[in-house]
């Protein structure tokens, strides 16, 4: 995101639905409630996202958002009787440390849905255990098409998980929106693609190279980088090397950044293109003056765009938070609206309280969710994804993001 104005923009995208709906809480068979200590229930929204490491700038702001839609929904008693309360892990970006995470949330009576987490591969290591548990997920960051439809997404759609959902668009749309703006807009016709091997990466990577073709533009080279490692050197000479005017990096900021530095040193004075992956202020850090001209796509419109955003914006800042709330923060934000809004449809469908097989009950609600969000409106399709497929290009201007085209994919 921008470095000041995106940090606004990222937090006014997580500020969007306060108008939130509390949960309540169940017993060990998924059902009941437990006292929250002041006679009422107490519901657990659980987030899952990388708190430390690399990306905790991205895990971090996903974690505050969904911590302030909880103390609105409280604040404004949303739901009578009902104490909101998150609990959330840190996965590290590791899809090991993701899955012993889902085991804990799922352990806990009180989680009646989950945000999170923020890498799909993270994602795929998930699924299988909260389906199990009837356990509903809502990621804002995961996009790789795989997850809501099938590995064979491109042939024949089949949802494998009846329990996730995303607010984010996929890298079917996002991949290709990209492809078409820096072959018909930028105007560049040689592209080196460039991933990091892991399974958003990869996929938008792919996605992009598919419709870049497809438009008559020339793939002149590509390369897979290590996502632990900082140099890049090697992959820079090739870029130079090959004659591309633009480079498409696959991945996120802590590769991207430097990745762009290196191309630049080797002499490609050329622009690298990259997903919401990079779309951070901390990719301007890592890449310094290089960046200039770099450019991302990320979900969504800018936040200026958005009434909602102030709202949040202002309650986010008021709220104390160390952390700006990043890319993904309004899609968090409206993640746990989400469950929220599913969990109130539970409760006044039975008399006002949580039925025993109330996980369940929320995984078949949230098909039906409907609301006005931070990030516009949030719905969900029949293979969970998320229905608002907007998009937006941003360039790196001035030591910020700057806004270039917002849109929608026409393929």
């Amino acid at each position: 995101m921008r470095q000041r104005s995106l940090i606004a923009i990222t937090a006014a995208l997580a500020a969007g639905a306060l108008t939130l709906t509390a949960c309540g809480s169940r017993d060990d068979d998924g059902g009941g409630s437990s006292d929250s200590g002041n006679g009422g229930t107490t519901v657990v929204i659980g987030v899952d996202a990388p708190m430390t490491g690399d990306l905790s700038a991205l895990g971090l702001g996903i974690k505050n958002s969904v911590d302030l839609a909880a103390k609105t929904a409280n604040k404004e008693k949303y739901v009578d009787g009902v104490t909101f309360k998150i609990e959330a892990l840190d996965d590290q970006g590791q899809a090991s440390v993701g899955q012993q995470n889902a085991t804990k949330l799922v352990a806990n009576k009180d989680v009646l849905g989950v945000v999170g987490p923020l890498n799909s591969s993270v994602g795929e290591s998930m699924q299988k255990v909260f389906d199990t548990a009837k356990l509903v997920e809502v990621s804002p960051a995961n996009t790789n098409p795989a997850l809501t439809q099938g590995v064979d997404w491109q042939n024949t759609k089949t949802r494998p998980y009846k329990s996730y959902f995303r607010t984010a668009t996929t890298d079917a749309i996002q991949g290709p929106f990209a492809a078409q703006y820096v072959y018909n807009d930028a105007k560049k016709k040689k592209v080196f693609v460039i991933d990091d091997k892991k399974t958003y990466g990869a996929g938008l990577a792919a996605t992009f190279t598919e419709e870049f073709k497809k438009l008559g533009g020339k793939v002149v080279g590509t390369e897979h980088i290590n996502p632990d490692s900082k140099d890049f050197n090697a992959v820079a000479t090739k870029v130079k090397q090959s004659g591309a005017d633009v480079v498409y990096y696959g991945g996120e900021y802590p590769q991207a950044g430097p990745l762009s530095k290196q191309i630049k040193e080797a002499g490609a004075k050329i622009p690298l293109v990259g997903g919401d992956g990079i779309y951070s202020a901390d990719f301007i850090k890592l890449s310094g003056a290089a960046g200039t001209g770099d450019l991302a796509t990320s979900v969504g419109a800018p936040v200026e765009e958005l009434p909602s955003a102030k709202e949040f914006v202002a309650n986010y800042k008021d709220a104390g938070y160390k952390e700006a709330f990043e890319a993904y923060g309004g899609y968090s934000y409206d993640s746990a609206w989400a469950i929220i809004e599913a969990v109130k449809k539970v409760i006044e469908d039975n008399d006002g309280k949580l039925p025993d097989d109330a996980r369940s009950k929320v995984v078949d609600a949230m098909q039906n969710v409907s609301f006005d969000g931070v990030t516009g409106k949030v719905s969900f399709d029949e293979f969970g994804d998320a229905t608002n497929k907007q998009l937006t290009v941003y360039s790196v201007k001035d030591g910020d993001w700057a806004t270039v085209k917002s849109g929608t994919f026409t393929g």
